[in-house]
C-alpha cells in the first residue's frame, strides 16, 4: 500500500516515514500543501496522512481541494490542535479520521489499517486464498498452517496481490501501490520479487497460487490452471 505523508517538520517526517516503511508501506513525502496536491494528482495513493499546519497551503484546504477534484483517497489528519471545533473542521473538510499530536505510533498504525480496509470495499483483517492466509494486522503469512517468512517488501507485494485476488494486476499498478516515487520503471525489481514470492509461497506445492499472464501482469488465485506460472 502506498501512502502520501504530508508533514513539514523534518524530524517528524523522518520518524513517521521510517516507521511506516518498517511496516511494509511505501511512503512518499511532501513538505507543504502545494507539493502534497501535486503528488496526489500525479499518483494513485491508497492513503494520505495530512498534517494540518503546513506552509503554502494548509491541511484543511488541501483536503477540501482533493475532495473538490473528486478524489476519494482516505485522509488521516494530524494536528497539535485538540479542540473539538478543529476536529469538526477537519472532518467537514473531507477527512476520514483525525488524530491529535502527540500520539502513540501504534494508534496511528491502527487507524491506517482501519482506513485502508475501507478502500475500495471493506477488507477483512485476514485474507485467505486457498490454504494461504494473510493476517494484515499482524503482518503474518501462513500456508497450509506453516509460517512463511517474508521481508517487508515481499509482504507488501503479496498483500497487494491478495487484496486483488483473482484479478490480473499489471506492473504499472504494482509499482504505483507497492513501491514509492524512487521506483525505476526500467528495472526488473518486480519480476525479482515475484520470483522470491514464488519460491516462498508456491515452491514444492501442487497448487501454484502466483500466476503470470504474459504481457498483462500477475494474479494470485486458486482458480483454474490456465495462467502461465
Amino acid at each position: 500500500m502506498r501512502i502520501l505523508l504530508v508533514e513539514d517538520e523534518p524530524d517528524a517526517a523522518l520518524m513517521l516515514s521510517k516507521g511506516l516503511r518498517e511496516e511494509s508501506y511505501a511512503v512518499d513525502l511532501a513538505g507543504d500543501g502545494e507539493a502534497a496536491l501535486e503528488r496526489a494528482y500525479e499518483n494513485d495513493y491508497d492513503l494520505v496522512i495530512l498534517d494540518v499546519m503546513l506552509p503554502r497551503k494548509g491541511g484543511f484546504e488541501v483536503c477540501r481541494e482533493l475532495r473538490r477534484r473528486g478524489s476519494a483517497v482516505p485522509v488521516l489528519m494530524l494536528t497539535a490542535r485538540d479542540a473539538v471545533g478543529d476536529r469538526v473542521a477537519g472532518l467537514d473538510a473531507g477527512a476520514d479520521d483525525y488524530l491529535s499530536k502527540p500520539f502513540d505510533f501504534d494508534e496511528l498504525l491502527a487507524r491506517v489499517r482501519a482506513l485502508l480496509r475501507r478502500r475500495p470495499a471493506l477488507y477483512p483483517e485476514v485474507i485467505t486464498v486457498a490454504d494461504l492466509s494473510i493476517d494484515t494486522r499482524a503482518r503474518r503469512v501462513t500456508r497450509g498452517g506453516g509460517e512463511v517468512e517474508l521481508t517487508a517488501k515481499e509482504y507488501a507485494l503479496l498483500e497487494y496481490l491478495a487484496r486483488r485476488a483473482d484479478e490480473v494486476v499489471g506492473r504499472a499498478d504494482i509499482a504505483e501501490h507497492v513501491w514509492d516515487e524512487s521506483y525505476d520503471p526500467f528495472s526488473k525489481v518486480i519480476e525479482v520479487f515475484i520470483q522470491r514470492l514464488r519460491r516462498k509461497v508456491d515452491e514444492g506445492r501442487d497448487l501454484k497460487l502466483i500466476r503470470t499472464r504474459r504481457g498483462e501482469g500477475y494474479t494470485l488465485t486458486e482458480r483454474g490452471a490456465d495462467a502461465d506460472a
